[in-house]
């Protein structure tokens, strides 16, 4: 037996076995069958395609409730849920592409000739252009809510709480019943000069021009390492309170109507309307946050000459030199005079000539006049949405608030328990702590991200 094993050749060795099973017509040689299983098939192919467009639509499933965390800094049910609709009403249609493009296969597997085969592609092609429009959306909250598991989570939990006690402020004094916005704003990170907002309820490019379902605060990573600089939060948010409190078309009417009444020109009303969505939130940041919220403004105004005393034609945003001076006559008529005067002469000595810019003529012969008749209307005029009363009414900031925020800073510095001022307050709390040197700046930051964590 063992001189027979050693006459045969071990296994993978060369030999003549392919020949012989040819032979005896067993089995195809070995080669053979290599190159048959390298051959490809149509049919295979074909099959793919389905299985593809599937595979791609159940991998964009809803989001897990318990995926981003389960503690305070991650994403609430109502956050998720939001967004599980929003897939879900695009998916549900995927899904039915997904069936369609498998019919269209098999169609062509049976009648593999050119019109069945290229209709195929041009299903196949529609449903993975709908696949990459759903994964857009997809990766976008992916990354948002991922934010939350990182060690930033607690600053961005803190951030939120911001936003949601300004929501509360405003609709708790509106003078007539509303009804109650959800989910509230979620606050996210990104790099970048200047923090932005995008509302409830408009189409985003960020989401295939689907309606966003909740407000989104970006923020960027710097403001987050300052927190003195998060006055940011308080005009984000106001871009949403004046949509959802439906001020985005009234306010700019109101603009153009009371500046045309004074016989301004129609060039300068047209220019103060364009400007009204950045008014209003500095103007609802100031009577959310009170005299702080102008140094916010000022570290981002107060740039090199040329930046600041520019006029661009069609921006959003007042001209920088001009937006410092219309925050200043909301702070005066607030009850701060003497801060407002204070400001002034700072704002002033940083920028002595304001015709050293490119600022029109008209704009600046008229600002005085039409800068107070725009506080008026946004700040101190009564509208039916607001309950018939005033925004400063609403909000109503008042001198004690100040002396809450100057307390609350210095047990901020000193990394004891603030208090029950509102969370809002805890911005310029850490803006005087700072201001008067009461700790180093990492301090001051750590304790307010901390005061913000134990609400």
């Amino acid at each position: 037996m063992q001189k027979l094993l050693e006459t045969l050749t071990p296994l993978g060795a060369e030999d003549d076995s392919d020949e012989l099973s040819t032979l005896t017509g067993l089995y195809p040689k070995t080669a053979e069958i290599k190159q048959q299983k390298q051959l490809p098939s149509l049919n295979s192919w074909l099959r793919v395609q389905a299985l593809n467009v599937t595979r791609h639509a159940a991998a964009l499933r809803p989001f897990r409730h318990d995926e981003f965390g389960t503690d305070s800094a991650s994403p609430s049910d109502a956050h998720i849920d939001a967004v599980n609709e929003l897939i879900g009403s695009l998916r549900s249609q995927l899904m039915e592409m997904s069936q369609q493009v498998g019919t269209n296969a098999k169609t062509a597997m049976r009648s593999p000739d050119t019109k069945h085969l290229q209709y195929l592609l041009i299903r196949k092609d529609r449903a993975h252009d709908w696949v990459r429009g759903i994964e857009q959306i997809w990766d976008f909250y992916f990354e948002l809510f991922g934010q939350r598991q990182s060690k930033f989570g607690k600053w961005l939990l803190g951030c939120d709480r911001i936003a949601l006690d300004c929501y509360q402020d405003i609709y708790m004094g509106l003078g007539i019943a509303k009804s109650i916005p959800a989910p509230a704003p979620f606050s996210y990170m990104r790099t970048g000069f200047s923090p932005a907002t995008f509302r409830r309820g408009i189409p985003l490019s960020k989401l295939g021009q689907q309606i966003n379902p909740f407000p989104l605060i970006q923020l960027p990573y710097h403001r987050l390492v300052n927190p003195w600089t998060l006055g940011a939060i308080l005009h984000e948010v106001a871009h949403n309170l004046q949509t959802d409190l439906n001020l985005r078309e009234t306010i700019p009417r109101a603009i153009a109507q009371r500046l045309l009444k004074a016989g301004m020109s129609r060039t300068v009303a047209a220019t103060w309307t364009q400007w009204h969505s950045e008014t209003f939130a500095d103007m609802s940041g100031l009577l959310l946050g009170g005299p702080a919220i102008i140094s916010s403004l000022m570290d981002i105004a107060a740039r090199s000459p040329q930046s600041t005393l520019h006029f661009h034609s069609g921006a959003p945003h007042p001209i920088p030199y001009l937006r410092v001076f219309i925050s200043i006559e909301l702070l005066r008529r607030m009850g701060f005079p003497e801060t407002a005067e204070r400001y002034r002469q700072i704002w002033q000595r940083l920028y002595p000539n304001p015709r050293a810019g490119n600022i029109p003529a008209e704009l600046l012969k008229t600002f005085s006049e039409a800068n107070h008749l725009v506080v008026d209307t946004i700040c101190f005029t009564k509208y039916p949405q607001l309950g018939d009363k005033t925004l400063a009414e609403v909000t109503g900031f008042k001198p004690q608030h100040q002396r809450m925020i100057e307390e609350a800073g210095k047990r901020l510095a000193a990394g004891n328990d603030p208090g029950i001022i509102p969370e809002r307050f805890l911005i310029p709390a850490s803006r005087w702590a700072l201001d008067q040197k009461l700790a180093e700046p990492g301090i001051i930051t750590q304790n307010f991200y901390n005061a913000l964590a134990r609400r």
